[in-house]
């Protein structure tokens, strides 16, 4: 049984995809643990630290001195990092390995005694897994993409919206000087939040989510009508996983072993069909990993702040194997393993997208 008396050692690791605010999380989780008299070290490139002990690093008031408005994360981070699926070369080829239990190992060698997991969807459920091989820990929800559910909100939302919204305002200015249709493509690969969200605040007149496959003509009847009433340039907003009806999402190249496709080519696509359907000049823009630079917003420091200390309140409380979860105004815990069951999508029905079809923003449907 996990006795929370006995701790002196934890570790904290960054897994997947980047998101402004990592950061945050590590310097409040240091510090509270410190507070606590516990020693910290921080775990190098995802769950790959935990197979090379040489990845662990100590981690101080000292080493994390400054960091909380920095985006990145000073841990670094993999998105090939799954010990449950390591990809290993062999003369015949690739091929994956399950590694997770010298990972196991390698965690009590180093006498730790609980983890701190800081990430998306893919990186929690790896957490649950080796919860479920004995390792206490806490989860930390992290994904530029808000699709975790049993959050409100995860930390890095907020400050790649107000980029995405930053962009797509500078293009307004640029498509209607040249009476052009701009098409900009957002990430989000099986949740359109960050599409909805800077598309509505950045009075974008399409907004393309992978919740609702679209119709390219409803699109094109969308740029005509709005030639019609003298408006002669069109913005289009498409998340990256959005597609038509009928047709699966577009991909850059084969799947590579150990992690999730590339998405890449809705905007070009669409900007190339919206031109043949209108007669109207096009161009489409790649907004890409901008989304997930730079320094967070006040509101994404405040999150990853409070989801750090909370994580080490969790394990000081003897609460392992939850997710630390954003429910305004508190801070919660739930089962990690519930926490990664469903993906978060957009609601349909909810205030964001009533408000966006009742000033007129067309879905493509």
């Amino acid at each position: 049984m996990f006795d929370p008396k006995k701790i002196k050692r934890i570790a904290i690791n960054t897994g997947g995809g980047d998101a402004p605010g990592l950061n945050a999380v590590i310097r409040a989780a240091t510090l509270t643990a410190i507070h606590h008299g516990w020693e910290v070290f921080g775990v190098r490139h995802g769950y790959r630290g935990l197979e090379d002990p040489k990845e662990l690093v100590p981690l101080t008031a000292e080493s994390v001195r400054g960091i909380t408005h920095l985006g990145g994360t000073i841990l670094g981070t993999a998105n090939r990092g799954n010990p449950f699926e390591s990809v290993v070369k062999t003369p015949e080829g690739e091929k994956t390995v399950d590694i997770s239990d010298q990972v196991v190992e390698n965690f009590h060698k180093q006498r730790l005694d609980a983890l701190i997991c800081v990430g998306g969807d893919g990186s929690l459920r790896i957490a649950s897994k080796f919860a479920d091989k004995g390792i206490p820990l806490v989860g930390v929800p992290k994904t530029i993409d808000n699709d975790l559910s049993g959050t409100v909100a995860t930390f890095g939302f907020d400050t790649a919206v107000s980029t995405a919204t930053d962009a797509i305002d500078k293009l307004h200015s640029t498509a209607e000087a040249h009476e052009r249709v701009m098409v900009v493509e957002l990430m989000g690969r099986y949740a359109g939040h960050i599409a909805l969200h800077s598309g509505v605040s950045g009075t974008a007149d399409v907004i393309l989510i992978p919740e609702i496959p679209f119709d390219l003509d409803k699109v094109c009847d969308k740029v005509l009508a709005r030639e019609r009433m003298g408006r002669h340039f069109t913005i289009i907003v498409c998340a990256e996983g959005a597609h038509p009806k009928g047709v699966e999402m577009m991909t850059k190249g084969p799947k590579q072993a150990g992690r999730e496709i590339l998405l890449g080519g809705i905007a070009q696509y669409v900007a190339q069909e919206v031109g043949k359907r209108t007669g109207k000049e096009t161009r489409s823009l790649v907004l890409g990993h901008l989304q997930r630079g730079g320094g967070p917003t006040t509101f994404d420091r405040l999150l990853g702040l409070r989801f750090g200390a909370a994580a080490v309140r969790c394990l000081a409380e003897g609460k392992i194997n939850v997710m630390v979860a954003l429910d305004p105004p508190r801070i919660k815990t739930i089962p990690i393993a519930e926490a990664v069951k469903t993906m978060k999508a957009v609601d349909l029905n909810g205030d964001t997208m009533l408000t966006a079809r009742e000033m007129g923003i067309s879905f493509g449907d």
